[in-house]
């Protein structure tokens, strides 16, 4: 395998900042055919995605999202955003241009971690987290194609006052059911549950992921070199983050493909002045609110960089500003329309969010202006590139030392957050740790990212960002800049404040967003400038270059995929679809589920009323107590059966309803699930045993 690696040419000018000095200096416009074509194969698959939630969102709100409906609009719609928006892509690259092999290597790597991850896909569709949540309402848009989700009170005779409807990720308002996260991401995998159910339905993450590698693959080769394609793929590949949300719904699957195909729009946009592939990338980047409502603190330095190019005059300023207002607001009528119950759980940190929001786009206007009338200032005054290293690499030191500075902790204040404590303290028990339900361990993030990356990448990312900093400060390399503000700003308040449950690998899924892509970019980066500086001074210039191209890349690879390696080839959450199944069969026509045990009617309320489509209730359980009433329960069953239904109870032990009835078992599955560690790597998966008893209640009137 030949590697070329070529110096880029420095712009030796410290003066003003121009309008010029946006413009691309790392090569021309004359790409080859092989560059042209890794540019489209890489921004495909963010205008495929953006394409059908386009299409998809406005069918959701009008209630009809179906089949019948979505594919003959997605077809063409797909259609024009490939052909005009492929088209207009224009990479950048040297006269001579690339091989192809990078675009076959980098399809390579993405084919076989899809294959990985399908044969290794999880079947997490008991709710006990989010992946369970987004199949279940996926399941419900699927089957339904509306929201909100109806209560179906009239099943169990109009209703009780012993009667709740809600569960974990469903919160019950009035007379209805709303899915508590953003509906992105079910919208993405819903088209799987219409071609195949709900097997299908998980197959889609497999392709999303490989999907996601691609478009991370795209926009390493616009910064970095079309060759090191494959290898950012394969990079980011190798992370357990990565493959763990490849093998269940994670919604930042989905936000990884709209971000870095949104980038690679909208650098290809700069760099060759057309206007539809920045509308088309700031329309993937906006819409990544739709997918997680993260995205709002994630695509503010997007706000900022189209201020800027209007600033500047730039064609793409304008369309890509315009792209981004139509994706966020997308994203945010959809948020307060569907998901308000979400927002309302989230206010505490939302509304500071939203404020810093406010007054980026503020700041930006003021800051635009002030660069139309006055020009860019000189950033090389009082030597501020040479800060670039120093402050870098003290602003990890900070992170790296957090945790003998700070200890993080959050007092509990809402029923979700005292779960999530009791949580934390099962966990300390379990693992001789200090008992301390309140705390967050956010002071270990930046060791987090070493667990899964290795110190080494940690310590070439802060070596790859000093250098990006200092030519940017420089004007040059200014194709960095979108790329850098995003990483930079999205990695410090990831690391600041996670905002998740803190045991691992779950918790990872934070620092997948962008954190660990990002600091890859910069690795990568770091590398290739090393090599680029070898092969400038050393005798035997080409075969060194290589070599330290690849011993720099094995630094990055090595690590990563031992700290993978665990839990790569070990299968989790195995026959819970069959066994959900049978269930359903089990349940049988005609039945109004009613839950008589907690964590059962947590888990399984709203699978079996979207996957059995029948109608699921719990009956209130007295504190102190693990079921209800008899009484309550003999008075719903009753109502139940005087609305015409058969009433059928579920618990998690035959003790639990073999009070009212025979008692049979209709669920089990003994399988894996991933580790919870709070303060080491995970290195392995835990046991999980799940049963639901059922039994039909002898009413005697």
């Amino acid at each position: 395998m030949k590697v070329k690696i070529t110096a880029t040419r420095p712009s030796g000018s410290r003066g003003r900042y121009s309008p010029d000095s946006m413009d691309d200096i790392d090569g021309g416009l004359g790409a080859s055919r092989a560059d042209l074509l890794l540019a489209r194969v890489t921004a495909a698959p963010a205008l495929l995605l953006a394409s059908w939630l386009v299409v998809a969102l406005p069918l959701l709100m009008a209630g009809i999202l179906r089949p019948w409906a979505a594919i003959p609009l997605y077809v063409p719609v797909a259609a024009l955003a490939l052909w005009f928006g492929l088209r207009a892509v224009r990479p950048s690259g040297r006269s001579g241009g690339s091989p192809r092999w990078p675009v076959i290597w980098l399809v390579v790597v993405a084919a076989a971690f899809g294959a990985l991850q399908l044969v290794m896909c999880s079947q997490q569709i008991v709710v006990r987290r989010d992946p369970a949540s987004y199949f279940n309402f996926a399941t419900w848009l699927a089957h339904h194609g509306s929201l909100p989700i109806p209560q179906t009170r009239g099943a169990f005779g109009g209703g009780d006052g012993a009667l709740t409807y809600g569960s974990p990720a469903f919160y019950q308002r009035g007379g209805v059911l709303v899915p508590q996260f953003m509906a992105g991401m079910p919208l993405t995998v819903t088209p799987g549950a219409w071609i195949g159910g709900p097997y299908a339905t998980l197959a889609m993450m497999p392709l999303i992921g490989a999907l996601a590698l691609i478009s991370f693959a795209g926009t390493a080769a616009r910064l970095i070199g079309p060759r090191w394609a494959p290898v950012a793929a394969l990079a980011l590949g190798l992370t357990w983050p990565m493959m763990m949300i490849s093998r269940s719904i994670y919604s930042e699957t989905g936000a990884l493909i709209l971000l870095f195909g949104g980038v690679s729009l909208t650098l290809d946009a700069v760099r060759s002045g057309r206007r539809l592939p920045a509308l088309l990338g700031g329309l993937a980047l906006g819409l990544t609110i739709l997918v997680r409502i993260d995205g709002i603190r994630d695509v503010l330095p997007v706000v900022a960089f189209a201020g800027l190019l209007l600033a500047l005059r730039r064609r793409a300023g304008l369309p890509l500003a315009a792209g981004l207002t139509a994706g966020v607001g997308a994203g945010l009528l959809e948020a307060v329309v569907m998901s308000r119950p979400y927002l309302h759980y989230l206010s505490a940190s939302l509304h500071p969010l939203l404020y810093i929001a406010v007054a980026v786009v503020a700041a930006t206007v003021v800051a635009g202006l002030a660069i139309r009338r006055w020009g860019l200032p000189d950033l090389t005054r009082f030597r501020l590139p040479d800060l670039a290293l120093p402050a870098t690499f003290a602003l990890l030191a900070f992170f790296a030392a957090r945790p003998m500075l700070q200890t993080v902790r959050r007092v509990p204040n809402n029923p979700d957050d005292r779960v999530n404590a009791s949580f934390i303290a099962a966990l300390q028990r379990s693992q001789n740790l200090p008992l301390d339900p309140n705390r967050q361990y956010s002071e270990l993030s930046l060791h987090w990212v070493a667990w899964y990356i290795g110190i080494p990448a940690v310590l070439l990312a802060a070596v790859g960002a000093a250098l990006v900093l200092r030519d940017l400060l420089l004007r040059r390399r200014t194709a960095w800049l979108l790329p850098y503000g995003l990483i930079v700003w999205t990695t410090v308040a990831t690391l600041w404040r996670p905002g998740i449950t803190p045991d691992h690998p779950w918790a990872s899924r934070r620092l997948i967003g962008m954190v660990i892509p990002g600091l890859l970019l910069f690795a990568l980066w770091g590398v290739a400038w090393v090599a680029r500086q070898v092969r400038r001074f050393a005798p035997d210039r080409r075969a060194v270059a290589i070599g330290a191209a690849v011993a720099g890349a094995l630094l990055i690879l090595a690590p990563t995929a031992w700290a993978s390696a665990p839990m790569a080839v070990v299968r989790t959450e195995e026959r819970e679809v069959s066994q959900a199944q049978a269930m359903c069969r089990a349940i049988g026509p005609n039945a109004s589920v009613l839950f008589v045990e907690r964590v059962t009617g947590d888990r399984f309320a709203q699978l079996i009323r979207g996957m059995c489509g029948t109608p699921t209730a719990r009956v209130r359980i007295t504190p102190g107590f693990k079921t209800p009433p008899a009484a309550d329960v003999r008075r719903v069953v009753g109502k139940v059966v005087a609305a015409g239904r058969r009433p059928v109870l579920l618990g998690a032990d035959s003790i639990d309803v073999a009070p009212y009835g025979t008692a049979r078992r209709v669920f089990h599955v003994h399988t894996r699930r991933d580790a919870s560690t709070l303060v080491s790597p995970p290195r392995g998966t835990w046991s999980l045993t799940i049963n639901v008893w059922m039994t039909d209640p002898v009413y005697g009137g």
